[in-house]
């Protein structure tokens, strides 16, 4: 596996934003291509986690946040829990699917400055806030994938 850094760019907020979480979108879905259907299922630390389970939750982390809570539509968010026919394929081809998805929404907003349109109980948050948490949670389980993946076969990188 490649060390690819993260892109540099001279951007406005929006641009730079979208950039960095689909860096680090690439960078999860790297650490768990290639690596055999056993492997993604095994638990190596105490929480449980997976490679497989890291991509479809941040499948469905984007589903909830963006197309659910922000643009407020009905759609299917993906579960995370790992089934007997889930596949790490099918994993990576949901999360980049959930991608165009969600990208289409946050292109088609007007404003980072839009607020959610549901956040339940909890105070009112913008698309700013929003992308900026996604980016947050996708780099620490991408970090997390990393350690993973590095315990299974060795490969480290970006």
């Amino acid at each position: 596996m490649s060390d690819q850094k993260p892109p540099r760019l001279v951007g406005d907020e929006r641009e730079t934003l979208g950039a960095l979480l689909q860096y680090q979108r690439q960078s999860l879905v790297r650490k768990v291509a290639g690596v055999d259907e056993n492997a993604a299922r095994r638990t190596l630390v105490d929480s449980g986690t997976t490679l497989l389970w890291l991509l479809k939750h941040m499948a469905r982390a984007e589903s909830l946040w963006i197309l659910c809570r922000f643009a407020g539509q009905d759609a299917v968010v993906p579960g995370d829990s790992v089934g007997a026919d889930d596949t790490v394929q099918g994993a990576i081809d949901t999360y980049r699917e959930t991608w165009r998805r969600v990208d289409t929404v946050v292109a088609a907003s007007p404003s980072l400055s839009e607020q959610c349109s549901e956040t339940g109980d909890e105070a009112p948050v913008n698309l700013r806030w929003v992308l900026v948490r996604l980016l947050e949670e996708t780099a620490r389980h991408a970090g997390h994938a990393d350690v993973l993946r590095e315990q299974i076969d060795g490969l480290t990188g970006r």
